[in-house]
C-alpha cells in the first residue's frame, strides 16, 4: 500500500497539473501481508493470499492535480482517483463505480476504466518529446549509447524530431509489430532503413504468453496451475483459445516470418517455455529450408528464457538463431520460478549452456519492464546478474543454478560487440577501435578486476555519443 502511494506521489510531482498518470501494473508476485485493501488489520491475522485491492484513499492525497487510472498487473482490477471519476463524469450512478457510504471507492469495473481512459486527451507532440526526453537521460547516465526499441508508430516522428533538433543522446534501432512488413516492403523500407541515429531493425512477434502470468506455453503445466500456458498471436497480446486456430505458431506466425524474411526482414521473436521456443526454432528452420540463403539473415528468440536442455542450445546454434536475453530477468524470476515450473528451473536463463554451444547471446534490458515486473535499463547491473545470478542482495550464496554463471567478458561482448552484429552494424559501431562511431561509457572501475559481487555497484561517470559528452557525473 505504501510503495503504491510512494510511486503515484512521485509520478504525480514529476508532471505539471492536469497531466494524467495510467500504469501501476500492481501484484503480479507479491502475498500481501496485509487485509485486502492493503491496510494493517486490527489484531486479526492478515489474509496473506488475498489480492490487493486498493482504494482512492491511498492515492487521491497524493494526485489531487493528476487524474489517474492503473491496474494490477493482469489487468483484472482497475483505480481511479478522484481526479479521473470528475474528469470522465463519473458517480455512485454509474454502473461499475464500486461506491462505500455513498462515495466511490475508486474501484472501477473494466468497461469504466475504458470510459475513463476514453476521457484522456491525446497527447501533443511536446509531451511525447518531454517524455522521450526524460527516457534518454535515464539510459545516457547508465552509459546506454543505442539501443532497440519496440516502436509503436506514433514514436517514429518523435525520435525524427529528436534527431532534426539534435537532442538525440542514444542511436535507436526501431522495431515495428512483424505483420506491418508488407507495408514496409510496398513503402520502400527495407531492413536498416535510415540513418546513423534512426534505423529500423528487425521486426517483433509474439509466440507465448510470459512466466509473470503463468502464460510462457511449456509441454508440462506449471506446477502451481495445472495448465501448459498459453499461445499468443503473432503480433499482439492476444491469446489463441483455439488449438486449431490459424493463429497458431504454425499458421499465422509461419506464414509471416515466411513472408518478413523473403522480403529481407529479420524476424525477433518473444518465446519463452520451452514448448514456444522449440516451437519457433522449428519455424526458423521451415523457412530458411523454404526460402533458401540469402545474405544479412539474423533470426532472432527475444527471452530464449527456459530451454529443454543442451539439445535445444545445440540446435538453434546450428541453424544460426540468436538469443536476445535479459539477464536482469533471472535475479527476479528466480525467487518463483522453481516453484512454478519444478525441476525445469535448471535449464532458465541457460547462459553458460547457450554461450559453449555456440549460440550468440544478445543482452538487453527490457526496460521498462513488463505488466509483471519492473527492470532496470542499468547494464552493470545485467552483467552482474548473469555473472553471479545472485538477487542484489547476494542471495543464493554462489546464484542460483551457478553452472550457467558466464564471464565477464562473455557477458559484456553480449552488451557490446554481440548487439552491434545483432543490428547489422558491427562494421562501425560495438567497440573502441579507429574508423568506429565515437560512442562509449566510462566507468568508475574496471570491471574486469573487482569482485564480481561489486559488479552492480558500478558507476558510470561519463557518456559520450557521437563523440559529445552526454552524460557527465560530476565525479
Amino acid at each position: 500500500a505504501q510503495g503504491l502511494t510512494r510511486a503515484v506521489g512521485e509520478a504525480a510531482g514529476r508532471l505539471p497539473d492536469g497531466a494524467w498518470m495510467t500504469g501501476g501494473m500492481w501484484g503480479a508476485y507479491e502475498q500481501w501481508a496485509q487485509s485486502s485493501t492493503g491496510r494493517e488489520t486490527d489484531g486479526a491475522a492478515p489474509d496473506e493470499t488475498a489480492p490487493f485491492e486498493p482504494d482512492r484513499a491511498l492515492i487521491d492525497p497524493v494526485s489531487p492535480d493528476n487524474p489517474a487510472i492503473l491496474w494490477n498487473w493482469n489487468r483484472t482490477r482497475y483505480l481511479a482517483n478522484g481526479a479521473a471519476l470528475d474528469a470522465a463524469g463519473l458517480d455512485c450512478a454509474t454502473a461499475g463505480v464500486e461506491c462505500e457510504g455513498g462515495e466511490p471507492t475508486g474501484r472501477v469495473s473494466e468497461a469504466v476504466a475504458t470510459r475513463i481512459r476514453d476521457a484522456i486527451p491525446p497527447k501533443t507532440m511536446e509531451q511525447k518529446l518531454a517524455e522521450a526526453r526524460m527516457a534518454l537521460g535515464r539510459l545516457a547516465e547508465h552509459g546506454v549509447t543505442t539501443f532497440f526499441d519496440i516502436t509503436p508508430p506514433g514514436q517514429v516522428e518523435v525520435y525524427h524530431r529528436l534527431r532534426d533538433r539534435g537532442e538525440l543522446t542514444a542511436r535507436v534501432n526501431m522495431r515495428l509489430v512483424l505483420d506491418t512488413w508488407d507495408e514496409m516492403r510496398d513503402a520502400g523500407i527495407t531492413e536498416g532503413f535510415g540513418d546513423r541515429w534512426v534505423r529500423y531493425q528487425g521486426l517483433k512477434g509474439f509466440v507465448d504468453g510470459i512466466m509473470g502470468g503463468s502464460s510462457a506455453r511449456f509441454y508440462e503445466p506449471y506446477l502451481t496451475t495445472g495448465v501448459r500456458g498459453r499461445w499468443r498471436d503473432a503480433t499482439s497480446t492476444g491469446y489463441v483459445t483455439d488449438d486449431g486456430s490459424g493463429y497458431m505458431p504454425e499458421g499465422n506466425m509461419r506464414q509471416l516470418v515466411l513472408g518478413a524474411d523473403a522480403a529481407g526482414f529479420n524476424p525477433r521473436v518473444h518465446a519463452i517455455g520451452d514448448e514456444a521456443i522449440d516451437r519457433i526454432l522449428d519455424i526458423f528452420e521451415d523457412v530458411q529450408r523454404i526460402n533458401g540463403e540469402r545474405d544479412g539473415r539474423r533470426f532472432a528468440i527475444i527471452h530464449n528464457q527456459v530451454i529443454r536442455g543442451p539439445e535445444t542450445a545445440a540446435r538453434q546454434a546450428d541453424l544460426g538463431i540468436i538469443a536476445e536475453m535479459q539477464p536482469y530477468h533471472t535475479i527476479d524470476d528466480m525467487r518463483w520460478m522453481e516453484e512454478r515450473i519444478g525441476e525445469r528451473g535448471r535449464w532458465a536463463y541457460a547462459f553458460k549452456t547457450l554461450a559453449d554451444a555456440g549460440v550468440l547471446l544478445s543482452f538487453g534490458s527490457d526496460w521498462p519492464g513488463t505488466n509483471a515486473a519492473w527492470y532496470t535499463s542499468n547494464p552493470l547491473q545485467g552483467i552482474y546478474a548473469a555473472v553471479t545470478r545472485q538477487t542484489m542482495d547476494g542471495t543464493p550464496a554462489g546464484g542460483w543454478f551457478p553452472e550457467e554463471r558466464i564471464d565477464v567478458e562473455t557477458a559484456l561482448r553480449a552488451y557490446t560487440v554481440h548487439n552491434a552484429w545483432v543490428a547489422g552494424e558491427e562494421a562501425y559501431k560495438g567497440k573502441i577501435a579507429e574508423g568506429y562511431l565515437a560512442d562509449l561509457a566510462v566507468l568508475d572501475r574496471d570491471p574486469f578486476t573487482v569482485d564480481p559481487t561489486e559488479l552492480k555497484d558500478v558507476d558510470v561517470v561519463m557518456t559520450v555519443v557521437d563523440g559529445k559528452v552526454v552524460w557527465d557525473s560530476g565525479g
